[in-house]
């Protein structure tokens, strides 16, 4: 899977970029914020991705930081919050200031974003609420436990929901696993592992 990258900034939108990487240009859907981030066309980039895999498309989101890319990951686990609206949010408002927001049960700033209805605003302060609160600014969008801090926890995180798989599920069959002991060896092995548990 495509974690992260690093090359040059061919172009810059108003709602995405490319960014070229050994002769290949990859287009990164972004955040504006995100986008605002970048250095200017022909200079270098490292920046943090997400593979969203449909049947017919394949999407690629680019963050500016762990923050951003965290607190998208948390969006879309919420039940009718896709990656385009996630993305709108995470550019009507910036990451620590959404969690602000949602603390506070503020519906009303919710709503300033747009696309977002109060339903929404409420359903996202529901799901998000008490995981803001357990977290602190560093490790904004996961929850703080055994084995989350880990690459490997990561990775397979990331695999598991660019397969249309939730973050929580996803984070939860991880947990399984190293429970189990076999939060180790080779990517694809613990991918398959993690598979079979969310299927069992």
């Amino acid at each position: 899977m495509i974690d992260q990258l690093k090359g040059i900034v061919e172009q810059k939108t108003l709602t995405y970029a490319v960014l070229f990487v050994n002769g290949v240009g990859y287009k990164l859907t972004m955040s504006i914020n995100g986008l605002d981030s970048l250095p200017s066309k022909g200079q270098e980039a490292h920046v943090l991705t997400y593979l969203h895999v449909r049947e017919d498309i394949l999407n690629l989101y680019g963050f500016s930081g762990e923050k951003e890319r965290n607190v998208f990951h948390l969006l879309i686990s919420i039940s009718g919050i896709g990656p385009k609206l996630a993305l709108t949010i995470l550019s009507g408002i910036e990451p620590s200031r959404l969690k602000d927001r949602v603390i506070a049960g503020d519906v009303v700033a919710l709503t300033t974003v747009p696309g977002v209805g109060t339903k929404t605003a409420k359903r996202i302060i529901v799901e998000l609420k008490e995981k803001f609160i357990k977290t602190s600014d560093d490790s904004l969008g996961f929850e703080e436990g055994e084995g989350s801090g880990s690459q490997l926890f990561r990775d397979v995180v990331n695999a598991l929901t660019s397969l249309g798989y939730k973050s929580n599920h996803a984070k939860n069959a991880c947990k399984e696993l190293e429970k189990k002991g076999e939060l180790s060896g080779e990517l694809e092995s613990v991918i398959k592992s993690a598979l079979k548990q969310l299927m069992s």
